[in-house]
């Protein structure tokens, strides 16, 4: 499973204008079943995807392909991590690494 955040590199009037796009690769990522949650940070300097079920080169090219990369808003950190425990409703995404 992976944390992506999104730091943005540019005012945020220069982030709106590229927001209409930036929804809708999201949206196809959701519709994909790789994205299971996303939003603003508090304060709004950037942005959470948590993603799932590809591998990290994948979410690499998933991340380089956003349009806030694109028009150069944003810039991404990508950490993996092990889902080991989920809620139910991740169960889905839930590993058991051999120890």
């Amino acid at each position: 499973m992976f944390v992506m955040e999104l730091t943005y590199t540019a005012p945020i009037e220069a982030v709106e204008e590229e927001m209409d796009a930036h929804i809708a690769w999201l949206d196809g990522y959701y519709a994909a079943g790789i994205f299971l949650a996303s939003g603003r940070k508090v304060p709004r300097d950037g942005g959470m995807i948590l993603a799932g079920g590809v591998s990290r080169a994948e979410i690499e090219r998933i991340a380089a392909q956003d349009p806030f990369v694109l028009a150069g808003v944003c810039a991404y950190r990508v950490t993996e991590f092990i889902a080991t425990k989920t809620s139910a409703d991740l169960s889905t995404v839930r590993e058991n690494p051999a120890v």
